[in-house]
């Protein structure tokens, strides 16, 4: 039987809603952000998780929360991954958009396209892809034929891993659009040959 992978983006957060650039900086959800969680939960725990992973940072732990909640479930009952984390985005961790404009427009203007690559110090592409794919295979494995796997990420992070597990190209996850707070993508396996589809992306609450 096939299984199914969600991959949920945190909720809004103080920086997503003055553009300052986060990366792995330990930041929470704003109120906006954890309102978001809390009316996402009910939805996503509907679709019945065997297994719940999250980023352990503190954003993501905030939003599966509600999730296990709903679900009657401990927060210890979800695992904790680094390798779920987002992108750490080097020299430019904590500045604003703004800023970082003003500090090298054209690289800004790549950065923005998705060439996380041209940021000083930042992670590469390629070793965001290997992790988070490493993470969800072991998710996936570990979850029983026809059930469901939850993963909790962030926005850069899943638009690469969306790439890695549709066996895309390294750079062709720059044609999807990013999810927006709280929003999710689904893919499930594909009964005759195993690979993954993609089912769903950006989906929300509204």
């Amino acid at each position: 039987m096939s299984r199914t992978l969600v991959l949920l983006r945190h909720g809004q957060t103080a920086s997503n809603r003055t553009g300052r650039i986060q990366g792995q900086l330990d930041v929470d959800l704003d109120d906006t952000g954890r309102d978001q969680a809390e009316r996402t939960a009910p939805v996503v725990a509907a679709l019945a998780p065997d297994l719940v992973w999250c980023s352990d940072l503190v954003r993501a732990r905030s939003t599966v929360a509600p999730v296990l909640r709903a679900l009657g479930r401990a927060p210890a009952s979800a695992t904790y991954d680094a390798r779920l984390r987002e992108f750490h985005l080097g020299e430019r961790q904590g500045i604003s958009h703004e800023e970082y404009r003003a500090l090298d427009a054209e690289e800004f203007t790549a950065f923005r396209a998705g060439h996380y690559d041209v940021v000083p110090g930042a992670e590469k592409a390629a070793e965001v892809r290997m992790r988070m794919a490493e993470a969800l295979g072991e998710l996936l494995a570990a979850t029983p034929a026809g059930g469901t796997a939850l993963a909790v990420s962030h926005g850069a992070a899943i638009r690469v891993a969306t790439g890695a597990l549709l066996g895309w190209p390294e750079e062709q996850f720059r044609t999807l659009h990013g999810l927006g707070n709280c929003g999710w993508a689904v893919f499930r396996e594909h009964p005759e040959d195993g690979e993954l589809r993609l089912e769903a992306y950006h989906r929300t609450i509204g």
